[in-house]
């Protein structure tokens, strides 16, 4: 009891990132990991943390807090016929081989350069989501084997690297490609599976815990952030979807398409200021 009171801060913190995680998830149908990189990111920060292990704790945390998320998505998902098992088949490989590769590079490169990643990808995810969204696909249908391997390959491996799942890549990815788009959501959910929990159990395992770490990390993931951060992101994002449903979709992803530029361009501005 004593531990939790001296922690309650930090827990009382991590439960609040719960709760926004999964309210923001069913408000605007983004990836839980685009949102708790850059929380976790800065709030490890503001305990004392350093910013390169802040982004390995956060990265890692991010992709274990992924995993119980898809797999209750994937079952919403194949419910409606939304899973394509076929693209999966396909893919499953490619998007391993990218992971572990991404994994890898995780516990060999400094944070920095994986705070760098991150920051770029979430600005181009938000632009694309102010200027790209509602528009015509680029192409008609998706590329031949050689062109879906590279794809597969690059979703596995820069997801794994910055702690996001399969929707944030994939979905804007698949449907530039005239692919369907409420297909593409569930089929990202399942690829989210196959990207965090391998992600996961190998930065769990090989990540070598910082020495300025917050309580309860192991590896790269911080337990207590996961026990917090799952059940209130299951639970909120249901609420967030129904709010979703009386409110303007589109002016909210564009309003979080704006905080998500900001946070992204403030992430790449703290490594040079």
């Amino acid at each position: 009891m004593e531990l939790v009171l001296n922690n309650l801060p930090t827990i009382a913190a991590l439960i609040g990132t719960g709760v926004f995680a999964g309210l923001l998830a069913g408000l605007l149908g983004v990836g839980g990991g685009i949102v708790i990189v850059p929380v976790l990111f800065f709030l490890f920060q503001s305990f004392g943390v350093s910013p390169q292990s802040a982004m390995y704790i956060a990265t890692g945390t991010s992709l274990a807090t992924i995993i119980p998320t898809s797999i209750s998505s994937i079952r919403s998902h194949r419910k409606k016929g939304n899973v394509d098992a076929e693209l999966l088949k396909q893919w499953g490989l490619l998007i391993l081989i990218g992971v572990l590769i991404g994994s890898w590079l995780v516990t060999k490169v400094d944070g920095r350069y994986l705070t760098t990643l991150f920051g770029i990808v979430a600005t181009l995810s938000a632009l694309n989501m102010l200027f790209r969204s509602g528009k015509s696909a680029l192409a008609e249908s998706l590329p031949g084997r050689v062109g879906q391997s590279m794809i597969a390959g690059c979703i596995g491996f820069f997801s794994s690297m910055v702690g996001i799942g399969g929707g944030t890549l994939s979905v804007p990815i698949l449907t530039a490609f005239n692919y369907p788009a409420h297909k593409a959501v569930g089929t990202a959910a399942a690829i989210g599976l196959i990207i965090s929990l391998p992600a996961a159990l190998y930065l769990l395992i090989f990540g070598q815990t910082p020495v300025d770490a917050p309580l309860g990390t192991y590896g790269y993931i911080n337990l207590v952030g996961f026990v917090c951060i799952v059940p209130l992101t299951v639970f909120f994002a249901p609420i967030g979807a129904g709010i979703a449903a009386k409110l303007d979709a589109n002016m909210l992803k564009k309003i979080f398409a704006v905080v998500l530029l900001i946070t992204g361009t403030r992430m790449l501005a703290q490594l040079f200021i």
